[in-house]
């Protein structure tokens, strides 16, 4: 089975269970297409994938060297490979000066990549490297769009995961991937389609705004867009489940997400803080699934 080939923030493999009791029952039979426009790690395509069988797929992100890695994955993915494992072998012998070096290197040649697009494999495996060794795999620019994470202190990190790596490439073959606004699925989506929207959580406080994973950001004008679109797609038809951040586990008058979802149901769930610079408020939360149901 194919599972996320990155670490990514805000990841939904700890509530996959949560998101799974709530797959509509005919999919994989009337329902048969699924779109997940927010990707990211990709903890819910995987699933569906490894468990239906949908005629038409399609998954989209803003992050262009995210989609860049995917679609290097199902396109070509022996050559990146290749290129993963003599980055890994370079990194594991090197001391930890010498890994200190080698990291900035990367994240620097990255960031000059990012501009050129005309090497992809390459970029590719630099995201996953930096990926693997950065702190907490989290993906951050600044306002230049540059990657802007120190380096992790992992002992042996694994940058090159072949066995899951061609996995996935399987997985992908007939997926249709797209860089660019969650907006663009609206082409594909239909009465036969499942939606997953995962898009940048609305920040629980200032200090705890982790969607810098690009330069634009998704504030809370964003929020109510999606959940306009949320309408527009549910009124056509489709089968929709979103996830978001409680606003509540702040502050218990704040209807933000309930006003703007008010259509649907809303259940939340608990989650752990995967994410936060002081251990002690690293713990159980309460995050939002949000279906049409």
């Amino acid at each position: 089975m194919a599972k996320p080939f990155v670490k990514w923030a805000g990841g939904k493999t700890q509530i996959l269970n949560e998101i799974r009791a709530r797959y509509p029952a005919d999919l994989g039979g009337r329902i048969n297409k699924y779109a997940e426009p927010f990707v990211g790690g990709g903890a819910v395509l995987f699933d569906v994938l490894s468990k239906f069988t949908m005629e038409e797929v399609y998954i989209s992100d803003v992050n262009s060297e995210l989609i860049t890695t995917y679609i290097s994955i199902r396109d070509n993915v022996h050559a990146l490979i290749d290129r993963l494992k003599q980055l890994e072998e370079e990194y594991h012998i090197a001391n930890i000066e010498q890994r200190k070096a080698i990291y900035y290197n990367v994240r620097a040649r990255f960031n000059e990549l990012k501009k050129q697009f005309d090497e992809p494999i390459e970029i590719s495996a630099l995201f996953i490297f930096l990926n693997r060794t950065c702190f907490n795999g989290l993906y951050r620019v600044n306002s230049k769009g540059n990657f802007n994470v120190p380096q992790g202190s992992y002992k042996k990190p694994c940058i090159c995961d072949e066995d899951n790596l061609i996995a996935v490439s399987n997985a992908l073959q007939n997926v249709e991937i797209i860089c660019g606004d969650y907006t663009l699925s609206e082409i594909f989506i239909d009465d036969t389609t499942f939606v997953y929207f995962d898009p940048p959580y609305r920040p629980l406080s200032a200090t705890s705004n982790f969607n810098s994973y690009s330069q634009d950001g998704f504030n809370d004008n964003e929020q109510i867009r999606l959940a306009n679109f949320f309408n527009a797609m549910s009124d056509i038809g489709a089968y929709i489940i979103a996830s978001n951040s409680d606003p509540k586990n702040v502050d218990d008058e704040d209807e933000f997400m309930d006003n703007i979802y008010v259509r649907y149901t809303i259940t939340r769930i608990d989650a752990s803080r995967s994410i936060n610079s002081v251990a002690v408020n690293r713990g159980k939360i309460k995050e939002l699934i949000i279906a049409n149901i």
